[in-house]
């Protein structure tokens, strides 16, 4: 599959100047010192999407000669294109096992650092209809679940938590990412699902129960440079900006842990 159509299969969103954190206070250029110009790629997972968002018009603020282009999707999806030889400046994961496989490949630039955290909870429609309050209640007869596809490090993580749980469920629907899985709910078509806390903030219209198990599979998200970087110093100067200060705070008032 030729490198044109690997990036037109990825959902692309450009960010240049909407709403999002302080700009950095170091503005003036990459970690070398050189000004930031040009179209920087970012291949991200899908839970980042509205926080990323915010941070890449922050960066763009901080860098007016530099525009972001985000595409959003999946993370072992995402892996999979950069390994298969997809254009792009910056990878950050929802979990370090998809990372590991952009590493394993060689594709990195450097070693993954982590920037944040994430953890579930069970997303339910406004108002909680079914009155689910518990994790072991998803298993009752007849209870419609979404999950994630368990390549995929919601899928991952809803596995690990309901291991702990000591729980057995069996998912109606298996999702792409974390994006669709949230999807069944809003529009009715699940009872519930297991997706990021972060996720349910942003959707402001389902409601979200914490569970004791989730705590056992909160996911590291870690973000590198890429090695083919079509704009290399680009790449760098993002990831420096998303472990800046208003970066981590943009991440935190999404929901998101500190690492």
């Amino acid at each position: 599959m030729g490198r044109r159509l690997l990036v037109t299969l990825l959902a692309t969103a450009v960010v240049a100047g909407c709403g999002g954190p302080a700009d950095h206070d170091t503005a003036g250029g990459t970690p070398s010192g050189q000004p930031v110009a040009g179209t920087v790629t970012v291949l991200a997972a899908a839970s980042l999407t509205e926080s990323f968002t915010r941070i890449g018009a922050a960066f763009h603020r901080a860098h007016p000669g530099a525009t972001v282009r985000f595409s959003f999707g999946g993370s072992s999806g995402l892996a999979q294109q950069i390994t298969a030889g997809a254009p792009a400046d910056v990878f950050a994961s929802a979990n370090p096992d998809t990372m590991t496989t952009v590493t394993d490949a060689g594709d990195a630039a450097g070693k993954p650092v982590t920037f944040a955290r994430n953890q579930l909870v069970i997303a339910v429609p406004k108002g909680n209809p079914q009155g689910i309050s518990t994790v072991d209640q998803l298993a009752s007869p007849g209870r419609k679940v979404a999950l994630c596809a368990a390549q995929v490090p919601c899928g991952a993580a809803a596995q690990r938590a309901l291991r702990a749980a000591g729980v057995r469920v069996t998912p109606v629907s298996q999702e792409q990412d974390v994006k669709a899985a949230l999807a069944k709910v809003k529009l009715g078509e699940v009872d519930a699902a297991l997706v990021y806390r972060t996720d349910v903030r942003a959707a402001g219209d389902v409601d979200g129960i914490e569970f004791p198990a989730s705590a056992s599979a909160i996911n590291d998200y870690p973000i590198v440079a890429l090695r083919a970087a079509p704009n290399p110093s680009g790449g760098a100067a993002f990831v420096a900006y998303v472990r800046s200060e208003p970066a981590r705070a943009a991440l935190a008032a999404a929901g998101f842990q500190r690492p």
